[in-house]
């Protein structure tokens, strides 16, 4: 009886070591389920060089070229409620509101397609709708209003070239029209959205897409496709 009692005695001081044993391998097992996540911040960086004069800019909330997409949202960049560059002619141009909140976000490549800011009340102001905007060589940035928690939207290129046409009414290319923001587009609501080879930007009362593979630009007013020009 003794040595059958010894015998179960060490059977379980082994079963008791082996559990031990298990148990310190799964607690180095460790993952981290945690998210990681990291925000930047960038300084705003001044555009440099100088360019052509107030007679080469369009009188509208439109016109010009590029071509590169974005979402200031996503590209974590703080956001300034002013901000002062290097126009033309070395003449300092200052931002404020939802424009310079949007020109704050953009990324090189935006600023690249922007280029300077141009001077002058025909460049620079509000509409009498209330919306806002600030021409560049390359391209345009509005709010529908001046609002500080207004967004502000980008428009550049093919897209913003038809925007500029003049149009009656029910958006058909006209000579004695509107365009812009005043137009029958009305004022922008989206920044470019590229899927594939296809750019696309909506407005108040429709949406311009541009397809870059096909180099054909389709303008949308209230529902109804339009000419392009």
């Amino acid at each position: 009886m003794r040595s059958t009692a010894g015998g179960r005695t060490i059977a379980v001081i082994i079963g008791a070591a082996a559990v031990a044993l298990v148990g310190s391998g799964c607690g180095n097992d460790t993952t981290d389920d945690a998210p990681r996540t990291s925000a930047t911040t960038s300084a705003e960086v001044p555009v440099s060089n100088s360019s052509t004069t107030d007679s080469s800019a369009p009188a509208s909330d439109d016109s010009a070229a590029g071509s590169a997409p974005t979402s200031p949202e996503a590209s974590g960049v703080a956001q300034k409620s002013k901000v002062t560059v290097e126009g033309e002619r070395g003449v300092d141009v200052t931002m404020t509101g939802p424009i310079a909140a949007r020109y704050s976000a953009t990324t090189p490549a935006e600023k690249k397609i922007l280029g300077l800011p141009l001077t002058g009340s025909r460049n620079a102001g509000t509409r009498d709708s209330g919306v806002v905007f600030q021409q560049f060589h390359g391209g345009v940035i509005t709010a529908k209003n001046n609002s500080p928690d207004t967004p502000a939207y980008m428009t550049y290129g093919k897209i913003r070239d038809a925007w500029n046409v003049e149009r009656d009414e029910k958006g058909v290319p006209t000579l004695v029209g509107t365009n812009g923001s005043a137009g029958p587009l009305g004022p922008v609501t989206s920044n470019e959205a590229t899927r594939g080879h296809v750019q696309k930007t909506l407005f108040e009362h429709g949406s311009i897409t541009y397809d870059t593979k096909t180099d054909k630009v389709t303008v949308t007013v209230n529902g109804k496709v339009v000419p392009a020009e």
